[in-house]
């Protein structure tokens, strides 16, 4: 049983990370079942109204398309906030829940806890290292959620290690790096003539975050060493961004600024925006980096996949990925400059070097067979 997180945020990029989690599951073997509930009102964005409502019909057709394509159709069900099932019935679902021997939760925390009790391997995936772990030692509430569980890993590959920040839980975190599924990028052509450095980001996706007298934020924060960065380089940057950005002074600083709900409204277009990429750029969230959790990225891993270099904010993951070739982990100006002029000095040998770096260290289906035969 694999709980996700599609129908209620059903843009490109939510999709494939969605996407590589769930074949992922099915290459190792597993007999999945896929769910998802609305645990609270106006779960449901629907980008077609660029709102939040408690109406799944948008969501559900598209992710009901995504999962029809790859045979996968007939295992989804989404429970509205209404209580109503959307694909598989009630009494399916519970047989499901009765006869399975692993519960995967990926993206509805809590949200399947009773009947997710009685199956004897519950693992939680933690997309949010560092803020998960201060949220879960300073709110009673979100402790006693993540003991529910009795596996736990976490994108955060450095949270077992001394190396991290993040507070202790008193729970084993163990390493799970946002896996991708290369043979889905196999056919992608070299980019074209006039292609350019990108991401696609969240200015900022959560509230900041206090503790122990230390103020956590998101990319807003981490952006601000790198901002002047088009301004040191023969490069064209750009930005695919949400959120409440700057986009004027991001502009006179260089930067080209990109709708990335316009250029991620589904998975082709998300796709077709890193193929007509030279490449990444990207800060990484200011808590994955001040906490040192060693954080690595499902859209980096599509862009590596897709034989498309990454410069990615050191977050503690180079030391445990390979960089230098195809993936370069930058701390300031100055490497982030010298890794894009690194790469379009020898553009071949390093997108050669970015699919090695997804096929050896990011296949999905090795990744989910690992974490299964840990918790067995």
């Amino acid at each position: 049983m694999l709980a996700t997180h599609m129908v209620r945020y059903p843009l490109g990029g939510n999709l494939s990370w969605a996407l590589q989690y769930i074949l992922g599951l099915q290459r190792a073997g597993a007999d999945l079942t896929i769910v998802e509930r609305a645990d609270y009102p106006n779960a449901c964005f629907d980008p077609l109204a660029n709102q939040l409502t408690d109406d799944p019909a948008s969501g559900l057709q598209i992710v009901r398309d995504l999962l029809a394509r790859h045979g996968l159709a007939d295992r989804f069900v989404f429970v509205d906030h209404s209580g109503r099932y959307h694909g598989l019935d009630g009494p399916t679902v519970h047989q499901r829940f009765a006869d399975a021997d692993c519960f995967i939760d990926s993206g509805n925390h809590g949200a399947w806890s009773e009947p997710a009790s009685q199956i004897p391997c519950r693992v939680l995936i933690d997309g949010e290292p560092g803020y998960t772990q201060i949220r879960c030692v300073t709110e009673p509430a979100r402790k006693a959620m993540i003991d529910q569980y009795n596996f736990h890993f976490s994108n955060g590959l450095l949270l077992d290690t001394e190396h991290t920040a993040a507070p202790p839980t008193g729970h084993r975190w163990r390493p799970f790096v946002n896996p991708v599924c290369p043979d889905l990028f196999e056919h992608v052509p070299p980019p074209p003539d006039d292609a350019h450095w990108s991401t696609i980001m969240n200015w900022q996706a959560h509230k900041p975050l206090e503790y122990q007298g230390k103020v956590y934020g998101q990319k807003d924060l981490s952006f601000e060493r790198f901002k002047s960065l088009p301004q040191s380089i023969h490069a064209a940057m750009e930005l695919a961004v949400s959120g409440q950005a700057p986009r004027d002074e991001l502009a006179a600083m260089g930067w080209r600024i990109a709708d990335a709900k316009a250029k991620t409204r589904t998975v082709d277009g998300y796709y077709q925006y890193i193929r007509e990429s030279l490449g990444e750029f990207s800060v990484a969230k200011h808590v994955f980096v001040e906490a040192r959790t060693g954080w690595f990225s499902d859209r980096s891993a599509a862009y590596l996949a897709s034989g498309r270099p990454v410069i990615l904010q050191d977050t503690g993951f180079s030391e445990v990925l390979p960089t230098g070739e195809g993936l370069f982990a930058v701390n300031n100006i100055d490497e982030a400059r010298e890794a894009i002029e690194s790469v379009q000095s020898d553009y071949s040998r390093h997108s050669h070097a970015a699919r090695e770096v997804a096929r050896e260290c990011l296949d999905a289906g090795k990744a989910f067979a690992d974490l299964l035969a840990s918790v067995k």
